[in-house]
């Protein structure tokens, strides 16, 4: 890890004009006033936050904006996933605009992807489109949410159904904040980790399954594994900023991981979303094996570096009931929609080469999720 106030590691997200940083390091949390000023001179600020990371880090967040000449308010929502819906979206934005922030102002997010999602959203819609910076403080935001500029929040219909694309100015992956994380929080922002070397890193995988260990205590490995995820996402988001093309890869996992968190109701108690993206991912290599495109053994082998972790791989690890296979296609058919009977997964030959396949017929789908709810 990064020594604070030393140089943190920088990977660059190449949009043309619209290009950042994504700055790794520790102690980014204290210098963000100065980094944020350097990039968007004379801003006020908005910083969006939950009541548990504002605890640890709001105060020092505005300190260090206020040492660089940058006024801000706080507004705090509740933690958890509930907060990515209509009503906390308008209570946000009421609070900016109460703020009397004006569109070259800045919307910084501090906290995790619950609350990256909601203010990215938010600096999307007020003033028709506000700057915005991204503080992530979970693991699973700094390796995944906080890259890439997609937003959102969650509906009864599903998640994510409702949000914009809005690109930060920059990104401050403070890796010294992880350390107060709850280790359950760790471990699920750890599958997003996995998910890259999944998708067409196969040496990364090999890495981690070596390593794993070294990231959980922290230091390098830790740098070295967020920085490398980081890497994976831009290059595939400056290929494909918009999801039209094989940005869509990083949603392995993601299709039955998001029916299962809309199928517990976003009740983070029972599942929170690296847990689902998880087991999503162990599903989607079954399903493949399952569809002959790939061997049984790398769905053993990717469930048994995921069990290795802490991480659960199969839906009987879930506590509670679920809704049956119909009503869990429904869920799917409403994250990735149906196009004549079919659906859009992201499915895998082996370790390292994930495929966008988009005419899985929905029967195949259903007979998969009779199967793995009856085990």
């Amino acid at each position: 890890m990064s020594a604070v106030g030393g140089e943190p590691r920088n990977v660059r997200v190449e949009l043309g004009a619209r290009s950042y940083d994504i700055l790794i390091g520790g102690g980014l949390v204290a210098r963000a006033g100065g980094e944020i000023a350097a990039r968007l001179p004379g801003v006020r600020a908005a910083i969006v936050t939950d009541r548990n990371v504002g605890g640890h880090h709001a105060g020092a967040l505005a300190q260090s904006l206020e040492a660089a000449g940058i006024a801000s308010t706080t507004i705090v929502v509740e933690p958890g996933e509930r907060s990515k819906g209509f009503a906390t979206l308008q209570e946000v934005v009421d609070g900016v605009l109460a703020a009397r922030l004006e569109r070259g102002d800045v919307v910084v997010a501090l906290g995790g992807g619950v609350v990256g999602d909601l203010a990215g959203f938010v600096a999307g819609i007020v003033r028709r489109g506000m700057r915005f910076v991204q503080i992530p403080t979970s693991l699973l935001a700094q390796v995944d949410s906080s890259v890439g500029g997609k937003t959102g929040i969650n509906t009864a219909h599903g998640k994510n159904l409702v949000g914009v694309f809005q690109q930060p100015a920059l990104v401050l992956a403070d890796t010294g904040v992880l350390d107060t994380l709850p280790e359950r929080e760790f471990r699920a922002g750890y599958a997003e980790v996995a998910k890259y070397g999944l998708i067409d890193r196969p040496d990364f995988f090999a890495w981690l399954e070596e390593n794993w260990r070294d990231v959980f205590a922290g230091g390098a490995a830790r740098t070295h594994a967020i920085a490398e995820s980081c890497r994976a996402k831009a290059e595939m988001v400056a290929r494909d900023e918009f999801e039209t093309g094989d940005r869509a890869l990083l949603n392995l996992g993601h299709t039955f991981g998001h029916a299962l968190e809309a199928a517990t109701s976003y009740d983070s108690a029972r599942l929170v979303h690296g847990e689902g993206v998880s087991i999503g991912m162990a599903l989607a290599h079954r399903f493949s094996a399952r569809l002959n495109l790939a061997s049984p053994d790398d769905a053993v082998r990717v469930e048994r570096h995921l069990r290795a972790v802490g991480l659960p791989v199969s839906v009987d690890e879930i506590p509670g009931e679920l809704p049956g296979a119909e009503r869990m296609l429904d869920y799917i058919a409403q994250d990735k929609k149906v196009s004549r009977g079919a659906l859009t997964f992201i499915l895998t030959r082996g370790i390292g080469q994930s495929f966008v396949a988009r005419n899985v017929p929905a029967s195949e789908v259903l007979s998969f999720l009779k199967e793995v709810l009856a085990s």
